[in-house]
């Protein structure tokens, strides 16, 4: 009877392990189903990476207390129009990410189009299960307005 339950729990275990799974930070653009997200966040992936990913690194996980997590990020998803002009503008002074105080500053990326930060944004909020769907240029223009 032990060995059954074994059995049964070790093919659930097994089945289950290769589906897509939005809270592995690994799992980027697989997590996407719409052709035109993932248009986006091809783009964005890429820009990510050339800008961003060498602090907050390629799987969002940040620096330890140095650089705040995107992924799984309190701040970070609470405020998408902050973000664009965080990318866009950088950041002075502490914020608070998931109960951690952080107070390094984020430099500007001021050469950054508003497509490309809509890219590197659309790509951000549509992969570890968040589904945001497009962001696109316009609406960065309307964030970095305000």
């Amino acid at each position: 009877m032990k060995n059954a339950f074994l059995v049964i729990v070790f093919a659930f275990i097994s089945l289950n392990s290769c589906k897509p799974k939005s809270s592995n930070p690994e799992n980027t653009l697989a997590s996407i189903s719409d052709t035109k997200v993932l248009q986006y966040a091809i783009e964005g992936k890429a820009l990510y990476e050339a800008n961003c990913a060498n602090c907050h690194q390629k799987n969002g996980t940040g620096l330890g207390k140095l650089i705040p997590p995107i992924y799984q990020s309190d701040y970070f998803l609470e405020d998408i129009p902050r973000t664009a002009k965080i990318i866009k503008h950088g950041q002075n002074g502490e914020i608070m990410v998931n109960g951690i105080l952080y107070n390094q500053e984020m430099p500007a990326n001021p050469k950054l189009t508003n497509i490309e930060i809509a890219h590197i944004m659309t790509y951000l909020y549509n992969i570890w299960g968040s589904e945001a769907g497009v962001i696109n240029a316009q609406m960065v223009e309307g964030y970095l307005k305000n």
